[in-house]
């Protein structure tokens, strides 16, 4: 058994929850596409849905810091199709 540090471990499990909550979401992508929803349709109520959520769970402060640092990403190119990882 190997013996992982708890913010180690933690990293790992939030890591692979990350990987599977990426997949429900390319599988609910894939099914409203394939039902002629379209990608900007579809884009705008993830994000929607996924702000409702953070302010009611956390509230609208949170909510900001959230879009805040995901436009800090845009802006760097994290989301590029073509980015290199390099």
């Amino acid at each position: 058994m190997v013996d992982l540090p708890n913010a180690e471990l933690d990293a790992m499990i939030e890591a692979e929850k990350k990987q599977v909550a990426f997949e429900y979401h390319n599988e609910a992508w894939a099914d409203g596409m394939s039902d002629g929803i379209g990608t900007d349709i579809l884009a705008e109520t993830a994000i929607s849905t996924a702000l409702v959520e953070l302010v009611r769970l956390h509230g609208e402060d949170k909510a900001i810091s959230v879009v805040d640092e995901l436009r800090r990403r845009l802006e760097h190119g994290e989301f590029r199709v073509e980015r290199s990882l390099h």
